[in-house]
């Protein structure tokens, strides 16, 4: 009998994936039998993440070297995605990047397209490719599946000079509610994982990275700042059956930072 939490059978695919939240979504449905399918600029680091999931029990890992702001390689990549693995369950629409200007005053034009091109259009042509596969396997007569777009808690909290980082977190969002609505007669749920502060990778090496530990669990309930294994469960939930009936929400996994007074 098949667990609650069983992914076997499924393909599970994450942009910016081969490091940070969009690897450790990865890593915890691979340890539930997921197959994985990695996208990411650096083919290298894809190749390492490939051997790393497939290390922690993913009977296949594929990797695509993508970037996601390029509307026709997300095309081609998704195309070349169903070529080797035959089907997609699940899209994490992960990829993006931070930047902050010193003020919203100071932010360029340059600035803000260049991160809205990633964070939003590229999880936009990602989600669509998704949506696309999904509704043809349904009308076929084989529905269901999970999207998933990475939010932030900028989306509730203002912070200076991060007001373009905010849009496209906030567009997603609303991005999500609309799939929902339009996905559910395809049996296809659509939800957003919105994670507090993660230590990734980034933090290695750098002299900051203890402070900047210290300071998140000061401020956050659980007292401590999430580490990329607390990704996991929530994505096994995600990219499961378990979370069949859920869809058009916000799930938030910050330690409880976002319900803590200032």
């Amino acid at each position: 009998m098949r667990g609650l939490f069983d992914l076997s059978g499924k393909v599970v695919l994450a942009t910016g994936a081969n490091s940070g939240i969009g690897l450790g979504f990865l890593q915890g449905c691979a340890r539930h039998g997921a197959d994985v399918v990695v996208w990411s600029r650096r083919v290298e680091h894809n190749a390492a993440a490939v051997d790393a999931l497939q290390a922690l029990g993913a009977p296949r890992a594929h990797a695509e070297a993508v970037d996601v702001a390029d509307e026709g390689a997300v095309a081609a990549a998704f195309a070349s995605t169903l070529d080797v693995m035959g089907r997609v369950d699940c899209v994490f629409a992960n990829a993006g990047f931070h930047h902050r200007a010193e003020s919203f005053s100071d932010l360029s034009s340059a600035q803000y397209h260049q991160l809205l091109d990633v964070n939003l259009h590229g999880a936009f042509y990602t989600l669509r490719e998704a949506t696309r596969h999904m509704r043809k396997r349904a009308r076929a007569g084989d529905p269901g599946g999970s999207l998933i777009a990475c939010g932030s808690l900028s989306m509730f909290h203002g912070l200076q000079g991060m007001e373009h980082y905010a849009a496209a977190k906030g567009a997603l969002s609303a991005m999500i509610k609309g799939l929902a609505v339009e996905m559910g007669p395809y049996g296809v749920r659509a939800n957003m994982l919105a994670p507090g502060f993660i230590m990734t990778g980034m933090a290695d090496g750098d002299p900051r990275a203890e402070q900047v530990s210290q300071r998140f669990a000061a401020i956050t309930p659980l007292g401590r700042p999430g580490e990329i294994s607390d990704i996991e469960g929530p994505a096994v939930y995600l990219a499961s059956d378990a979370s069949r009936f859920h869809t058009g929400d916000i799930l938030v996994v910050d330690g409880g930072r976002l319900v803590k007074a200032l």
